[in-house]
């Protein structure tokens, strides 16, 4: 029995030794495999965009900086870059989108993969009028911690469980929910991962990710269906 212990030890050792190396192995692979798609779906955003007759910069630098205080952007910031920067027209109106990268202490959590940036997509869509600031969020467990603002609520109990609103101009976010939008956004499945914030005539939301043509067109779309539920009195008594 005392001699098989030596030998079971060195089984157990040759077998961890072999387990990580097949761990390591399949994450290369498919870091490799997501790399590839993520290449891919940048390589065809040109073309998109020529046969849409919108504009592309792969790098538009300092055009990010002007959006600061948006969703994932920074507060404050200096020559921001875009990247994948597009404009031009969508269902009518003018849109923009673009990816802001950013380093931060989980971007690099794997070993040789500490310059990979954390990647925000941005999309926003020119709204009828300029009204008030207005952020309309899901609520989590990092508002407690990070986001110590006070929530608006608009006293429909099953809304309010499931968003949470954001605003200096209680009136105007009131006449911005008004209507369809509050039930809309409560039964369309795309309002659980796409968050809203209205500023300066643009309505914005975003995601954590690289930007692709499908995600454009969900994204775009969702902004304008968000657009045709705002009554338009909400922008004529801003």
């Amino acid at each position: 029995m005392e001699q098989l212990i030596p030998i079971l030890a060195k089984v157990l050792f040759f077998a961890v030794i072999a387990g990580l190396f097949t761990f390591v192995g399949r994450t290369f692979v498919r870091t490799h495999k997501a790399d590839k798609r993520m290449r891919e779906a940048w390589a065809e955003l040109p073309r998109v965009a020529s046969e849409r007759g919108w504009t592309y910069e792969q790098h538009a630098r300092g055009q990010a900086t002007q959006y600061c205080g948006i969703g994932p952007m920074p507060g404050s910031g200096s020559n921001l870059s875009a990247w994948h920067y597009i404009t031009g027209e969508f269902r009518g109106r003018s849109f923009k989108c673009f990816e802001h990268r950013y380093n931060s202490p989980t971007s690099g959590n794997q070993a040789g993969d500490r310059e990979r940036p954390t990647i925000e997509a941005v999309f926003m869509i020119t709204t009828p009028g300029s009204g008030q600031p207005v952020e309309v969020l899901r609520p989590s467990k990092t508002d407690v911690l990070l986001d110590r603002r006070s929530r608006m609520r608009l006293d429909l109990p099953e809304f309010d469980d499931d968003f949470r609103v954001v605003t200096k101009d209680e009136n105007f976010a009131r006449n911005f929910l008004s209507g369809s939008l509050p039930s809309f956004l409560l039964t369309d499945p795309r309002a659980k991962k796409s968050p809203l914030q209205l500023r300066d005539g643009e309505l914005f939301t975003w995601y954590t990710g690289t930007l692709s043509h499908e995600a454009l067109e969900e994204k775009l779309n969702y902004l304008c269906d968000v657009l045709d539920q705002i009554p338009a009195l909400a922008w004529t008594a801003a």
